[in-house]
């Protein structure tokens, strides 16, 4: 198949592939016109890459699995390099997870801490006066004003 059908087969650019390729990821083949030429098996390794990245893996660290399946194994995570990837991936996530939630406890600590300061200053704080201004030549308890003499 050409370029393009297996861009569209693989969900993905032609300008991707040919990325992948100049990364080594994707060994191109051309036919007699110098047309790129792909097989079931390259779809197979960008079928792989695309699970590996919306996993996490960046782009290089998919190359064990890449090399794998090019050695003939049947899946991508049958070599030894390919279980250390994961392994190693799985130590990041790790990391990240404890580091959120780390700030996660910062900011739950800070929130506790925030609400009871503001409540103690609530129980602190006069209750606001509600007092109506006088109006002119009337008191506020309805009776003509001093030196109103209506």
């Amino acid at each position: 198949m050409r370029i393009g059908e297996l861009a569209k087969r693989a969900g993905t650019t032609t300008r991707t592939l040919r990325y992948y390729e100049s990364r080594g990821l994707l060994t191109v083949r051309r036919d007699a016109k110098g047309y790129r030429t792909f097989g079931e098996e390259d779809l197979r390794l960008l079928r792989q890459i695309r699970m590996l990245r919306d996993s996490g893996f960046d782009l290089e660290e998919t190359r064990p699995f890449v090399e794998c399946l090019r050695a003939g194994f049947p899946t991508g995570d049958s070599c030894p390099a390919s279980l250390e990837a994961y392994r190693k991936k799985l130590a990041e996530l790790d990391d990240c997870i404890t580091q959120l939630q780390d700030v996660r406890d910062r900011v739950r600590a800070d929130l506790a801490r925030a609400e009871v300061e503001s409540a103690a200053r609530s129980a602190e704080a006069p209750a606001p006066r509600c007092e109506l201004a006088p109006r002119t030549g009337a008191s506020v308890t309805g009776e003509p004003a001093e030196g109103n003499t209506t």
